[in-house]
């Protein structure tokens, strides 16, 4: 008992100093930093954030859109949702994903700068707002084959059930009006 004591008076004469440590929530024993990797964070100006390329003039992927920015509004700057429709949008500033590459199918990047296409770019997506239990379903090996199938039937004919047509897969495009 009296060993605990002096390791709990020790280890805070360590935290007054404001030196790192790190604690086993099963017992007040201190323990080296290479077992706290929740510890060794990096930290940079710049906020590491998922960035969701997606059609601002899908109506469908609009309604979805909207769904997530309602359920992220607490943790501002976790998601930033690009849309790719607007003129000014640069696929350079994006890892490279061109317009024509975001209009073919739903494209994420991670906090690591990592691009995720089709059914992961989704849970990779969920996950940031929060319906991490979404993603990891979807990606569910019993479940992955029907989601795969699923959105390829979604991504090939959303521009044709949302009103567009084909050249919108190049360019830039509006809303057929006839």
């Amino acid at each position: 008992m009296l060993a605990k004591v002096r390791i709990s008076l020790t280890s805070l004469k360590v935290l007054a100093r404001g030196l790192p440590a790190c604690y086993n929530p099963q017992a007040v024993i201190r323990v080296t930093p290479a077992h706290c990797s929740h510890q060794h964070r990096t930290f940079t100006t710049e906020s590491a954030s998922v960035r969701v390329l997606y059609d601002g003039l899908c109506p469908i992927c609009v309604t979805e859109i909207r769904f997530l920015q309602y359920l992220q509004k607490n943790r501002p700057g976790k998601v930033d949702f690009i849309d790719i429709s607007l003129p000014d949008y640069d696929g350079e500033k994006y890892k490279g994903v061109s317009y024509e590459m975001a209009m073919d199918e739903m494209h994420v990047i991670d906090e690591k700068d990592k691009v995720h296409r089709g059914v992961p770019a989704f849970a990779v997506m969920y996950g940031a707002v929060g319906l991490g239990w979404l993603g990891r379903f979807m990606m569910w090996s019993p479940v992955r084959p029907f989601m795969d199938k699923s959105y390829a039937i979604f991504a090939r004919n959303r521009l044709k059930w949302t009103g567009r047509g084909d050249e919108c897969t190049t360019g830039r495009c509006v809303k057929k009006t006839h």
